[in-house]
């Protein structure tokens, strides 16, 4: 009984200690894990075959959470040497040819676009003019393009999309622009109707890039009769940023299927709304993924957030194919590839849930559907 005494005792005395020491170890309100935003950290995968070489790139916080790895490379090419805001407005007025004249230095002389003044007038390629004829000469707000100045880079420093201005100079394939080429720059109002000066327009901008702005406006500019950049042959030789660099003429051949895997996703609109440029293919981690044609790789990068890792290869005859949420980019910007070389490795990055590719082709501007280009299987 004094035994059984004792012990009754002394485990009253530790009760409090337990639990004060059981208390120590429950979470209080308000901290990390009882807040609703909170996410634990995610598990690093660990690659099969590490490459200590390869630098790792920083996606910001959007969509999961999966590192991106990539060749070192330069930036990318549409947004290496940033644009001065510095157009001229023009008022519409008439010009007389006088000897010696040609539409180009008439666009110096009145500070109008040429390719603008020849759309007012009627006139075709080669835009022969003769002395004396009065032309009408629009006016508007003209930008001068310097070298190596890219369209998106342009359309980011006046606070414009892009394609407003594809569409008001009338641009086409291969949308290169040349060193003393005058743009019109669309105008724009705020939102309470009023005009606006460029740095205020510039400063509410946001450019949501997608695959159009990056396939008709990421080539940096070229002097009148220069030529773009041959492609380089391999992955070692990395192009200037501002270099711009020659497509293919004519499509070789069909395309082939990037990589094996179940269509998870069709072309066109979801069931919720939202549209889909291309298709969606499951596949394993790490999976390679092959370039669907002969061609040139004309982007490498994570610019779109949603496709993270994106690789983007023309194919001459205005024919582009898209390969998005890679894990692994193995090509650079101007490399020429062969159908079936590896150019990347599969991922989840960008807004994927899930191990996929993202797979687009496209005719000039316009995404089509890829099923009934590629091969049955």
């Amino acid at each position: 009984m004094v035994n059984s005494g004792v012990g009754s005792m002394a485990v009253k005395r530790m009760a409090p200690v337990a639990l004060l020491l059981l208390a120590a170890c429950i979470p209080q309100r308000g901290g990390a894990y009882d807040d609703p935003g909170y996410r634990a950290p995610p598990r690093e995968r660990q690659d099969r075959n590490p490459e200590p070489q390869q630098e790792r790139w920083e996606r910001p916080a959007l969509g999961n959470e999966q590192d991106v790895r990539r060749l070192p490379a330069p930036p990318n090419a549409w947004q290496s040497r940033k644009v001065q805001a510095d157009s001229r407005v023009i008022a519409g007025t008439s010009y007389t040819v006088r000897p010696g004249d040609s539409l180009r230095s008439i666009s110096a002389k009145t500070g109008a676009g040429s390719e603008a003044i020849a759309r007012a007038n009627d006139i075709p390629p080669p835009f022969v003019i003769r002395v004396g004829q009065k032309l009408i000469i629009p006016g508007g707000r003209y930008h001068l393009v310097r070298d190596g100045e890219t369209g998106i880079a342009i359309a980011v420093a006046y606070g414009v999309d892009w394609s407003r201005i594809i569409a008001v100079n009338e641009l086409q394939e291969p949308y290169i622009l040349r060193t003393g080429q005058r743009l019109l720059i669309p105008d724009t109002a705020s939102p309470n109707g009023r005009p606006e000066t460029i740095e205020q327009r510039a400063a509410r901008f946001h450019l949501d890039l997608d695959v159009d702005d990056i396939v008709t406006g990421g080539q940096p500019a070229i002097a009148e009769k220069a030529k773009p950049a041959a492609p380089t042959a391999s992955s070692a030789r990395v192009l200037s940023p501002t270099t711009p660099v020659a497509a293919p003429a004519r499509l070789a051949g069909g395309f082939q299927w990037p990589l094996r895997g179940n269509v998870i996703k069709r072309f066109g609109p979801g069931a919720s709304g939202e549209r889909n440029d291309g298709i969606k293919i499951a596949t394993p981690l790490d999976t390679p993924v092959l370039a669907a044609a002969d061609g040139v790789v004309a982007y490498v990068g994570s610019d779109i957030p949603a496709l993270g890792g994106l690789v983007i290869i023309r194919h001459g005859d205005g024919w582009t194919t898209v390969y998005g949420h890679a894990g692994q980019l193995l090509v650079q910007r101007g490399q020429a590839v062969k159908k079936g070389q590896m150019i990347a490795l599969s991922g989840n990055s960008g807004f994927a849930d899930r191990p996929e590719l993202h797979f687009e082709i496209r005719q000039g501007r316009n995404p089509v559907d890829p099923l009934p280009r590629l091969p049955a299987r």
